[in-house]
């Protein structure tokens, strides 16, 4: 027996707030059918939330923007729209996740209670990332609701073709502080391009078309490594934490300039200026300085460079590799950081000598989470096992999933004796 699931329409999909607004909402004018599924994507340091509101949850205001009246005379006619919503959770805290699913009574909109009390109604929980996995049996225990699991990889391409597609104002470049919003013609300049997605680590995905797509590169170096490299070198608790410190920071005194080997000048015979990072960290030396003699916010701010700038070179030497233009940047370790996308795009026009740009998303951390909501179009098994078992890749999966369960649970202890 095959269940259909209520069909999302994203005809005239729209962002909603200003165009300084991270994660805005997204208008959805001609939604009628009830979406009553929620996603999340459940990485090693976030959690990612997507879920759907109809319109008589909006207020005043987002009414008059999608044409809803709130005549009480018509007050019976069929509710049509609504928004997607987009929130994160640090992954350690997932009990406020769980509080904030509950709280907003995610998973009590089906037509009828007792269909969700008995797993049969519309209620869903899509779900992608590695703790789709390992935190299956916790969802399970307190709603009751088996996570409806999707390819990581899948979801991330999903979402960014949706966005690139679809949603106006949702990419844009960002060049020595200049904000500059980018137009995408879905027919034309789509396909192919580069999707560079900077979370704990970092994933190069060409992608050809709709569903087409190959993870051609990455790197171990990324948000994960400036978060607990940088929380161990200066004493931070936590990744916002560490990018507010490198806001007051120099990397002058850390760094290894190429004016501090050549006089002051610049090496011109092979296009370096003075000002050109040629080690980073590269002052901290036996015998001239300590890390303990360093400002925090000089070390974050150094850290930060040097892995914007190492992430921006690997994904320029792949665009080469391939003769791809367009690269998008995605993932949470942007957060919208004006500095963070300076470097990335410095990064990208130095070495593609003003050829290429960086561009970047607004919505550029739930990409994964965005294409897991995406997938209620497809038709699922009504009671279809869920299990860690059943996953792709069987025994491999499931060992694998099963390590980084206990991952979780370490790191998530660890963190509350820190804070206690």
């Amino acid at each position: 027996m095959v269940r259909s699931m209520p069909h999302l329409d994203v005809s005239g999909a729209a962002i909603h707030g200003n165009s300084e607004d991270r994660d805005p909402a997204i208008l959805l004018p001609n939604q009628s059918d009830n979406i009553s599924h929620l996603a999340l994507d459940i990485g090693g340091s976030l959690i990612k939330l997507v879920y759907f509101s109809r319109q008589d949850n909006l207020v005043d205001a987002d009414k008059t923007l999608l044409g809803v009246s709130n005549d009480s005379s018509i007050s019976s006619c069929p509710i049509t729209g609504g928004m997607l919503h987009f929130v994160k959770f640090e992954s350690w805290k997932i009990d406020d996740c769980l509080q904030f699913i509950q709280s907003k009574q995610l998973l009590r909109r089906s037509d009828s209670l007792s269909e969700i009390q008995n797993n049969a109604g519309n209620v869903l929980i899509k779900a992608t990332g590695g703790g789709a996995y390992a935190y299956a049996d916790l969802f399970k225990d307190k709603f009751g609701v088996c996570l409806d699991k999707e390819d990581e990889m899948d979801c991330l391409v999903a979402g960014a073709n949706f966005l690139l597609k679809a949603i106006r104002y949702e990419v844009f470049t960002h060049i020595e502080g200049q904000k500059e919003f980018v137009q995408i013609d879905p027919k034309e300049d789509l396909f192919p391009y580069l999707l560079v997605n900077i979370g704990s680590g970092v994933s190069i995905i060409k992608v050809n078309g709709d569903g087409s797509y190959e993870r051609v590169s990455g790197t171990h170096l990324g948000g994960g490594t400036y978060c607990g490299q940088g929380m161990a070198m200066t004493g931070c608790e936590s990744f916002d934490e560490l990018i507010e410190l490198s806001q007051q920071g120099d990397n002058t005194p850390i760094d290894l300039l190429v004016g501090d080997i050549y006089g002051g000048g610049d090496y011109s015979k092979i296009g370096l200026s003075a000002s050109t990072i040629a080690s980073s960290f590269g002052k901290i030396m036996p015998g001239k300085k300590k890390l303990k003699d360093c400002r925090p916010e000089d070390i974050s701010l150094s850290l930060l460079r040097m892995i914007s700038y190492n992430i921006g070179q690997i994904a320029y030497l792949n665009a080469c590799r391939y003769g791809i233009k367009r690269i998008y940047f995605g993932g949470f370790f942007i957060r919208g950081n004006a500095y963070t996308m300076n470097t990335i795009s410095f990064a990208i026009r130095y070495w593609s000598k003003g050829a290429a740009e960086a561009m970047f998303l607004r919505h550029e951390g739930f990409l994964g989470a965005l294409g897991a909501f995406l997938s209620c179009e497809k038709q699922i098994p009504v009671g279809a096992p869920q299990s860690i078992s059943n996953a792709k890749g069987g025994g491999f999966k499931k060992a694998y999933h099963l390590k980084f369960k206990r991952f979780c649970t370490k790191i998530s202890s660890v963190m509350q004796r820190s804070r206690s």
